[in-house]
């Protein structure tokens, strides 16, 4: 859990990460940030009293793990500008890159594992899909699961191919709940209801809702099917979205999120 922790890249999903590390007593002297921003350097040392360097600068001396928090697009100048230590772990939160890209890259006597969190990481609620090849070795895996268990669950996957499913379910996720808020609150106004009450009522709802989804024993068809009478007013509002194709839609949205994270891989 001490390993030296150097992420490329201070944004708000390294951030969340660092947040988490300290929390969990992981030593500030083992985290070191790469950030080119001087605004956002000073602003993350201190929030967090951690060493914030920009590129270039001589890193510490024991690194063991490399986070690369960066944009897809801006990966190619990263790993130009990386020289890990033989045996490093390589962990990619680049959404879309290829562990074949880093390796091309940075060689192959590095330990790499590609994850896909989710913007709940900013409040330790999120959840991550990791994946390595078969011969990653257990240390390599623990140390990329320790650095984004620390903003919450995560999953390992069997295929990298997997990632882009991972991407269209949670990565994308909650971007649907907060359009299902939306739609939520505007149809509460439309009934007449004042827009703060309408909001407050659907942003309770929902969180309400995930909580009971987090803390029952039972699958979400379970406990809907709890709330939905025979003939009362939920399954009516239920079946209009059956009969309005819901869940052909869902379909259709997910499978365009998954063949979109491909394509970008590719």
């Amino acid at each position: 859990m001490n390993q030296g922790i150097v992420f490329i890249g201070g944004g708000n999903m390294a951030a969340s990460m660092i947040g988490g590390l300290l929390q969990q007593g992981h030593p500030r002297g083992r985290i070191t940030v790469v950030e080119p921003d001087a605004a956002r350097a000073r602003a993350l040392q201190a929030r967090f009293d951690i060493a914030v360097i920009a590129p270039g600068a001589d890193l510490p001396h024991h690194c063991d793990s490399f986070v690369l928090a960066v944009k897809p697009q801006q990966i190619g100048t990263v790993l130009s500008q990386l020289s890990p230590a033989p045996g490093s772990t390589i962990v990619s939160i680049a959404a879309g890159v290829r562990l074949q890209t880093l390796k091309n890259s940075l060689g192959e006597n590095l330990h790499y594992v590609r994850c896909m969190p989710n913007t709940p990481a900013l409040y330790g609620a999120g959840i991550s899909g990791l994946y390595a090849s078969s011969d990653t070795p257990p240390s390599a895996r623990q140390a990329a699961e320790n650095i984004l268990s620390a903003c919450g669950a995560v999953c390992w996957l069997e295929r990298e191919q997997d990632l882009d499913a991972v991407t269209a379910v949670s990565g994308s996720g909650p971007a649907y709940v907060f359009q299902l808020c939306e739609m939520m609150c505007n149809a509460g106004i439309a009934l007449g209801l004042p827009a703060d009450t309408a909001r407050q009522l659907a942003t309770h709802t929902i969180a309400g809702a995930a909580r009971m989804l987090s803390d029952s024993d039972e699958d979400a068809e379970a406990l809907r099917l709890k709330v939905t009478s025979k003939g009362g007013t939920t399954a009516a509002a239920i079946e209009s979205l059956e009969n309005g194709g819901v869940r052909k839609l869902y379909n259709a949205a997910l499978e365009c999120a998954a063949r979109r994270a491909a394509e970008l891989g590719d």
